[in-house]
């Protein structure tokens, strides 16, 4: 599992930079560890000059074995996301596997999950 912000990411707003990649297997030991990267990342020199509200992209193309472990993970860093001045966690490239426990846990519109290829917004 690797996480870290990455710059030059297609697709992200110009207004929004931050972002949070999330990769590999996630477990509930990891948790943590994502949850402050976030907090480093909403209170460093990146998010400085932008506005509090401004969203929070979270890359989870790469993840591997989406499971409920994950889905605690995404939670808990929308979480940590709307405590930092009521920032809303984007999530961005998200797998199938994810995005059906997502849907099954009811967290697919807290989470705002984002345009996806190939579905119509709505």
């Amino acid at each position: 599992m690797s996480f870290g912000p990455r710059a030059g990411l297609p697709g992200v707003e110009a207004m929004t930079p931050l972002e949070l990649v999330v990769s590999g297997r996630v477990t509930r030991a990891d948790v943590p560890g994502l949850c402050a990267e976030l907090e480093t990342l909403l209170h460093g020199p990146a998010a400085a000059g932008l506005d509090p509200a401004a969203a929070v992209d979270c890359d989870v193309g790469a993840v591997d074995r989406p499971d409920l472990a994950l889905v605690e993970a995404v939670a808990r860093l929308g979480l940590v996301a709307r405590r930092a001045g009521g920032r809303e966690l984007r999530l961005r490239n998200v797998p199938p596997g994810l995005r059906a426990l997502l849907e099954l846990t009811g967290l697919t519109e807290a989470l705002s999950p984002g345009p996806q290829p190939g579905r119509e917004p709505g």
